[in-house]
């Protein structure tokens, strides 16, 4: 059986469940030796004794695969360095590095606590940071490489997340900027944004933000029966998997969204609609030409809230 990644190294965090752990045995059947990353961590980041790296790596290992386990924390920089210092140290480089760890801790803003935002913009975002940092310096000097990062749908605004979608959002900044800065280097960078059920997504809480989200508008019926239809994470590793072979060279920068039997990209960072004051005419913009002008530049933007009339929304204040 043909093995694209065979001779590869990756590594692969937030591999002990879900979608990293999916993505962990199919870079191994595809030949790549995989640095299986997961701290055992629950799923608000909380300390368990658990360790499914551990079980990963076997499993890898009795399908005949190469792995070894690592349960160091990515929001940690020097125990991301330390990732990459094994798999370089054990396999000779480090060609392949899939981001999938991550953490909820779920609150609407004025509830949410410091240590709420700090610890998921740790795991998600400077997590990805640490680990594409550390793993690029060596990546540049070999001249090939592959970051898949992770981000989420979630980046367009969703309640009770503010935290989760700031790190979303700021990943695929993150991934556009190392795509410019690494090219000439051979390496590309892209994030998935995935849709799966696992111990992260399939929650009372998320449930009832998809209901919201359905009473407002935000997603329409027919979106709200696809979600319930059941899906794994096996649906997201195929994506995974090929972003890291040779021939997907020329995808860099781009935000793919995969689901069940959904595929799509995004008009991501472009302007949809564009308004420029004749040459003779470069004043400054007054409150009545935005009055004039926003409607119609607004206009097919995708909804991110329900509108709310002022005076109708001073009915929802909270008083103390």
């Amino acid at each position: 059986m043909s093995q694209p990644l065979n001779g590869r190294a990756a590594i692969v965090t937030g591999a002990g469940r879900g979608i990293g752990r999916d993505i962990a045995l199919l870079l191994a059947s595809q030949g790549a030796a995989v640095v299986v990353v997961d701290p055992g961590a629950g799923r608000t980041g909380e300390a368990t004794n658990e360790r499914p790296a551990d079980e990963v790596v076997a499993e890898i290992r009795k399908a005949g695969g190469t792995a070894i386990a690592s349960f160091d924390s990515v929001m940690d920089y020097k125990a991301s360095g330390a990732i990459v210092e094994q798999c370089v140290k054990e396999f000779g480089s480090v060609d392949l590095v899939v981001n999938a760890a991550g953490v909820l801790r779920e609150r609407m803003i004025w509830n949410m606590t410091e240590e709420d935002f700090d610890l998921v913009i740790g795991v998600h975002l400077k997590g990805h940071w640490n680990m594409a940092h550390h793993a690029i310096k060596h990546m540049r000097v070999n001249g090939f490489g592959r970051i898949v990062n992770f981000s989420s749908d979630a980046f367009k605004g969703s309640p009770g997340q503010c935290n989760y979608v700031a790190a979303k959002a700021g990943i695929i900044g993150l991934t556009r900027a190392i795509a410019a800065e690494t090219a000439k280097y051979g390496i590309t960078a892209n994030a998935i944004c995935p849709v799966a059920n696992t111990r992260m997504t399939m929650t009372e809480e998320v449930e009832i933000n998809r209901q919201r989200a359905l009473k407002d508008g935000r997603i329409t019926q027919a979106e709200y029966d696809r979600i319930k239809v059941g899906r794994g994470p096996e649906h997201i590793a195929p994506l995974a998997a090929y972003l890291c072979m040779n021939e997907a060279d020329w995808i860099n920068g781009q935000i793919i969204h995969i689901q069940h039997g959904q595929l799509a990209s995004y008009y991501f960072g472009e302007f949809m609609q564009k308004h420029v004051n004749a040459a003779d005419d470069m004043s400054q913009f007054s409150i009545d030409q935005l009055r004039a002008l926003l409607p119609e530049l607004l206009k097919g933007t995708s909804k991110v809230a329900p509108v709310v009339r002022y005076g109708e929304a001073q009915k929802a204040v909270v008083r103390k």
